[in-house]
């Protein structure tokens, strides 16, 4: 019985040791963003027909969960998913031809931009301590959507459907400020090659509000922008653009 007790206060005393070590083996990220997104830009079935259209401002979601650990050479990886989704109305300034419509100069021109990515990263962390962390890698892209449109006043419209995976670089920094929990960071993932050009950056200010052995939690106050041109992907032309300020909530177990 006294052996019983003697163990059974080792692992009690051993536990928090225990969840400190695990914490520093494996970690999980997750977290949740509200971003307010201006819109700007076109798309369209051929090379030199891009129209420019008046999209709306509109509040657009990003989730993300990532996980860390201390296994050599295999890579931490985080998956995050975005909406990027527009809508509003054009008066054309040039004949438009859209799936197999031919909409005519001045013709008022509803467009929905009803579109998301998926990222897959893979990414070391080649610094990390307390103060600044650096994090290199690289990021599959995966972006599917519809575009549609339709004459105001005829009722015309058309719509196209597309999907297709872009690779692209990957990196984070970030900066923390000791005894305040906040920090600061910038992460981004880019490609440019040939006639394509996709960016995907934000940089934002983190405070951490509960740091304990079962989790952290932190909101996140920042800025995102993103640029998507593309040229002939799935059958679609596309230069778009998106930024806004967004707050959000990482959870870290």
């Amino acid at each position: 019985m006294k052996k019983c007790r003697l163990a059974a206060t080792a692992i009690l005393c051993l536990a928090p040791l225990a969840n400190a070590n695990a914490d520093t083996l494996l970690g999980i990220y997750a977290g949740a963003q509200g971003w307010n997104t201006s819109a700007a830009g076109g798309f369209s079935e051929t090379s030199t027909g891009n129209a420019a259209f008046n999209l709306d401002t509109q509040t657009n979601t990003s989730l993300y969960v990532a996980l860390e650990h201390m296994v050599p050479l295999v890579p931490n990886v985080k998956v995050n998913y975005t909406t990027l989704d527009s809508d509003g109305v054009t008066d054309l300034n040039a004949a438009f031809e859209f799936d197999g419509n031919v909409y005519s100069e001045n013709t008022a021109l509803l467009s929905n931009v009803d579109m998301d990515s998926t990222d897959l990263i893979l990414y070391y962390e080649l610094f990390d301590n307390d103060l600044f962390s650096f994090d290199l890698g690289i990021n599959g892209k995966y972006i599917e959507g519809t575009f549609f449109v339709e004459d105001t006043e005829t009722g015309t419209n058309g719509a196209a459907t597309f999907k297709g995976i872009i690779p692209m670089a990957y990196s984070r920094i970030m900066f923390s400020f000791p005894f305040t929990g906040l920090s600061a960071y910038a992460e981004g993932s880019y490609l440019s090659f040939d006639d394509h050009k996709v960016q995907d950056l934000q940089a934002a200010v983190t405070y951490s509000f509960i740091e304990s052995l079962a989790l952290d939690m932190t909101l996140q106050v920042g800025y995102r922008d993103v640029t998507i041109d593309i040229e002939d992907l799935d059958d679609i032309y596309a230069d778009l653009s998106y930024d806004g300020v967004f707050a959000g909530l990482e959870i870290h177990f």
